[in-house]
Formats: structure tokens, sequence, C-alpha cells
């Protein structure tokens, strides 16, 4: 915990998901909310196939869930979704002429459900 997804469109090609991955984690142990930087899980999936809208005019995505155990005051969760906001806003040159949406989603995942171990072999 926390696990962050992100997706991103694949007519982004200046969009580098292993930067763009760092850059969410050093933002993540920047806020202080998680107790060890080890803790943070992303990952990101490009998307081949989508569509946004139904205009014709060329259109792209990048869209940042972060799911965090409950708990945590709406302020942290909207503290955090900006912060997130803000590295994706300069994630990359934005290629020209293509509209590009820009999303966080902060989720809560069940903390009595949560189950966790390390293997450390």
């Amino acid at each position: 915990m926390p696990h962050l997804h992100m997706e991103y469109t694949a007519n982004l090609p200046e969009l580098n998901a292993d930067v763009a991955l760092l850059r969410f984690n050093n933002a993540l142990v920047a806020s202080g909310q998680f107790a060890a930087e080890s803790d943070i899980k992303s990952r990101a999936v490009k998307v081949e196939t989508f569509k946004v809208g139904t205009a014709l005019n060329e259109r792209a995505f990048v869209y940042v869930n972060l799911a965090l155990l409950s708990g945590r005051s709406p302020q942290i969760k909207k503290q955090l979704s900006e912060s997130l906001l803000a590295v994706a806003q300069d994630l990359c040159p934005w290629p020209a002429g293509v509209e590009v949406q820009l999303a966080v989603e902060i989720v809560d995942m069940d903390r009595e459900s949560y189950s966790k171990v390390l293997i450390n072999n």
C-alpha cells in the first residue's frame, strides 16, 4: 500500500512510463503519508485501443488511480490528488494538436480486508 495505476494512451510518444512512475513515487514519498518508500507500488499500462468522446479530432489521456488503505481525511486525499496531478502535467512534451486529458482518482481500500506479506529470500 499504496498502489498507483497509470493508464496512458499510445498517442503520447514522448511519455516515458518508467520516468513517470518514479516521479509519482517520489511525490508520494514527499507527502509524508507513507511509512516506507518500499510500500509504494506503481505500474503503467499503455492503452492501444481507446476512444475519447465522439469527435474526430485527436485526443489522449493519462489517468492515475491511487488506492490507499481507508482512514485518511478528505483533505489528505485532496492534497495527494493535487500533487499527483501536478506531476502528471509535467510528464512530457504534449503532442501538438492533441487534446490531452489528465485525471487523478483516489480510492479507499478496505483496511480490515487488506492483507500483505513480505517474502525476503
